[in-house]
């Protein structure tokens, strides 16, 4: 494992090195290996690295789906850092590695660039930022060419952190510092929200309604991914998902669609999220100025945290999402503009009412009388702050709501049955199954 230095080019480098620049200068070119086309026996594959450190295994996964091949680094800033790693130091065979350095827009309009691109055997979208990439390659040749890598011609395409970050069809595109957590559970309308897209640049059918995230825990992004799926979500009307690597890990899909996760530290993880399986899961509070409460009961996302291994041999299925080895499941939700993370028990998408009995120890309220006819009465104990109570039916789904100070709730013109009433304090989630008369 090795980080992708960006060195200056020296006379031994422009010796070693064979570089291009356009006459326009609109993009820079360097090429190690053989300038024939290549042809050669490949196979497809998604490679989503979390960024900082590359994961040698990962990158060794990649160029054995090369098969031999080309392998063709684009970027939008930095150098050649990528040609010698991959060309030699990592011990797999492949006909040429160049790397292609957009200096401006005008090289997505440049034939040679765009059919480098389609001669590819394996292409990977090294770092930098990401609105560079949206902004030199949407709907220009250059998108065409990378659809065309990934669904006809069916070659292996990576990217790491901004690469990474454009390779889902849902997409987060910032013109600037990228917002952090704290500001997106506040405001999921922020200004520097403005560019979370789906489906109209990179496509990938595997990766449809995804929207990734990197340097994950490294830049504690955990709070405004969930953000990012509640905007997709809410737009598309679907549920939505997420995949997203701490640095030094990766994840590989292959064509049988199984994601192999590689890593070799304590901390490394992937982590794949997914929208409740409910009927019901659209973003209960989702609007300008206010914070997001995304909760179905403080289920709102399903997530499998999965630690990285030197072989992938810890795998997560994204044709049913829920397959997985070494694993464990979590569940994720936003109340007020804080996200709250526990234990799924027993693993299961639709957090149903049972799980939730069985996490719930040491109520700090007492409600009663249960079961009741009209009113619930709350008697804080302990005094803890809470930030709302919820009660929903049996199936999850919301009925009302009252501010957490509330001492008495009003259940007038509710049927009889079965209730659900939920609330956060100190961060924890408590509830009961209250019966109506």
């Amino acid at each position: 494992m090795r980080t992708r230095l960006l060195p200056l080019l020296t006379l031994t480098s422009w010796a070693c090195l064979f570089a291009l620049v356009s006459h326009a200068q609109s993009y820079t070119s360097w090429f190690n290996g053989d300038t024939t086309d290549a042809v050669t026996t490949y196979q497809k594959g998604i490679l989503l690295a979390g960024g900082g450190t590359d994961n040698d295994d990962a990158m060794r996964w990649t160029l054995h789906r090369a098969g031999g091949g080309d392998v063709l680094i684009i970027r939008a800033t930095g150098s050649n850092g990528y040609n010698d790693y991959l060309h030699t130091e990592l011990g797999v065979t492949v006909n040429s590695v160049q790397t292609i350095r957009f200096n401006s827009a005008a090289a997505a309009q440049d034939a040679y660039v765009v059919q480098q691109i389609r001669n590819a055997e394996a292409l990977f979208l090294a770092g930098g930022d990401q609105y560079d990439y949206y902004s030199y390659w949407k709907d220009t040749p250059i998108e065409d060419a990378i659809n065309y890598l990934i669904n006809e011609k069916q070659v292996v395409v990576g990217g790491t952190s901004a690469g990474m970050a454009v390779l889902s069809e849902a997409y987060y595109t910032p013109p600037g510092a990228g917002i952090m957590s704290p500001q997106a559970l506040a405001n999921p309308f922020n200004p520097s929200m403005n560019i979370i897209g789906n489906g109209d640049f990179i496509i990938n059918p595997l990766l449809a309604d995804v929207i990734t995230d990197t340097h994950y825990e490294q830049r504690s992004r955990k709070g405004r991914h969930v953000a990012f799926m509640a905007r997709v979500a809410n737009a598309s009307g679907q549920r939505s998902f997420g995949i997203a690597c701490n640095e030094t890990v990766a994840v590989g899909i292959d064509e049988q669609g199984i994601g192999h996760v590689f890593g070799d530290a304590v901390n490394d993880f992937a982590f794949f999220l997914q929208s409740s399986c409910r009927d019901i899961f659209l973003p209960e509070v989702l609007q300008l100025n206010q914070p997001l409460t995304w909760s179905i009961d403080s289920t709102a996302v399903w997530v499998c945290k999965i630690p990285g291994t030197a072989l992938g041999n810890n795998t997560f299925d994204l044709n049913d999402w829920e397959t997985q080895t070494g694993g464990a499941w979590e569940y994720w939700s936003a109340h007020a503009g804080t996200l709250l993370i526990r234990d799924a028990p027993g693993g299961d998408c639709l957090g149903n009412i049972n799980a939730l009995e069985e996490a719930v120890i040491e109520a700090p309220l007492k409600v009663y009388p249960n079961p009741t006819q009209d009113y619930l009465r709350i008697d804080n104990l302990g005094g803890a702050p809470i930030e709302e109570f919820r009660l929903t039916d049996c199936f999850g789904r919301p009925l009302r709501a009252w501010p957490g100070s509330q001492s008495v709730l009003n259940l007038k013109n509710l049927p009889s049955g079965y209730y659900w009433l939920s609330y956060v304090a100190n961060g924890q989630l408590y509830g009961e199954r209250i019966a109506k008369l």
